[in-house]
């Protein structure tokens, strides 16, 4: 089978979608990241893999850990604190009301013994498993324009609702973009869909033109699409939401977590897990390395692919396609990386000092195209190679 090359001169559309914070799926993310930090705040190399289930008036955790008893005591308090941050304080589901149960028991001892070593760098990976990270020059986040400016349009719309810009608009939103590409170049938008929960006596119109500026500022000069196109709650009304209208489970998207199909996904999610677990971590590290290719300038876009097995430390491949944007020989570009970083699950671990309480702010809006900040959060988006793979 032919390639397909990264250049094209066709015209096309491509769809990508976003989740707010109160999304159900994304309210159990941040429970189980929540979680995770709190363990990793008490122990660097505690181990923890937790899920949580959220429906009406009612959060379920469950998994398995090796870390602090207090911590595990303060479960269903970290719980309620992310429902409180949010802002869900509705019939359905009020953080000060809900029925919290917890399942969270000892990690496996078979799991721990394949990743568990006499040395760091002996240590096994926590999983098997694929894991991709991807990069292009679409946006200066080096994201895909579509889940960028999805992201974009619900982080505007948050940030108004909490400063009291905008009327008290319920937690629960999804976006979606659809960018209209010639010869490869995003040059604007076909349609927006921006559905989000509302009061009741609020109409599909005046949600509308409530949004309707924080959608257009969030998208660059000129891309806004026709009206026709711009869709603001389809089905008319939207006031029950949250978990209250739809369960949610930790993990459930991991595409709009990633590259909103825009690249490969491996199957594995990232929320609730320590950076043991390579479907985690050796995500964070391929996205880095691609990164730093395209800020290069070496390619306009890449896409890096490594795989583990349970138990070995060593990664089994290590795939670089640069989408025939390359200036440099892929097979050497991937030589190159795989000098820069130890790709062991504690050397990746170490160079991106993941070992931290870093993860709560990945649980929504994406764990890419973000700021790395100087303590540690998104570490993973730095572009420190540069220098050296030029």
């Amino acid at each position: 089978m032919v390639e397909k090359r990264y250049y094209d001169i066709r015209e096309f559309l491509f769809t990508s979608e976003s989740v707010s914070e109160g999304h159900p799926d994304k309210v159990s993310d941040q429970i189980s990241d929540a979680i995770v930090d709190a363990y990793l705040a008490q122990d660097p190399y505690a181990r923890v893999a937790v899920e949580t289930l959220v429906t009406t008036n009612r959060v379920v955790l469950a998994g398995e850990v090796r870390g602090a008893d207090s911590v595990t005591k303060s479960l269903p308090e970290i719980a309620r604190e992310v429902v409180k941050r949010i802002g869900y304080e509705q019939d359905g589901f009020h953080w000060n009301n809900l029925q919290i149960e917890n399942y969270v028991h000892a990690q496996s001892a078979d799991i721990a013994q394949g990743v568990d070593a006499a040395s760091n760098t002996e240590e096994g990976a926590g999983d098997q498993g694929l894991m991709f990270g991807y990069a292009c020059d679409e946006t200066d986040a080096l994201m895909p324009s579509p889940i960028f400016y999805a992201h974009k349009i619900l982080e505007n719309i948050r940030d108004a609702i909490k400063s009291g810009q905008l009327p008290k608009l319920g937690p629960d939103a999804k976006s979606q973009v659809t960018v209209i590409y010639r010869g490869n170049e995003p040059v604007g938008t076909k349609s927006v869909v921006v559905s989000i929960q509302h009061p009741e006596g609020m109409s599909q119109e005046d949600v509308r033109e409530l949004i309707r500026p924080y959608v257009v500022n969030s998208l660059p000069k000129g891309w806004m699409c026709e009206e026709e196109e711009f869709y603001v709650n389809p089905t008319g009304k939207f006031v029950i939401g949250g978990p209250d209208g739809d369960a949610g489970l930790t993990g459930r998207k991991i595409i709009v977590d990633t590259y909103g199909g825009a690249a490969p996904h491996g199957g594995g999610a990232f929320s609730g897990k320590d950076p043991t677990k390579v479907d985690r971590s050796a995500a964070y590290v391929a996205r880095y390395m691609a990164k730093n290719v395209v800020a290069a300038k070496i390619a306009r876009a890449c896409t890096v692919q490594l795989a583990y097995a349970i138990g070995v430390a060593k990664p089994l491949s290590l795939y670089i396609n640069t989408h025939g944007t390359s200036t440099m020989c892929e097979d050497e570009l991937a030589n190159k990386l795989g000098q820069l970083i130890d790709l062991t699950p504690w050397g990746l671990r170490s160079h991106l000092e993941l070992h931290k309480p870093i993860y709560s702010p990945t649980a929504a809006y994406g764990h890419f195209g973000r700021t790395p900040t100087d303590d540690g959060h998104f570490s993973w988006e730095k572009t420190d190679l540069v220098d050296k793979l030029s």
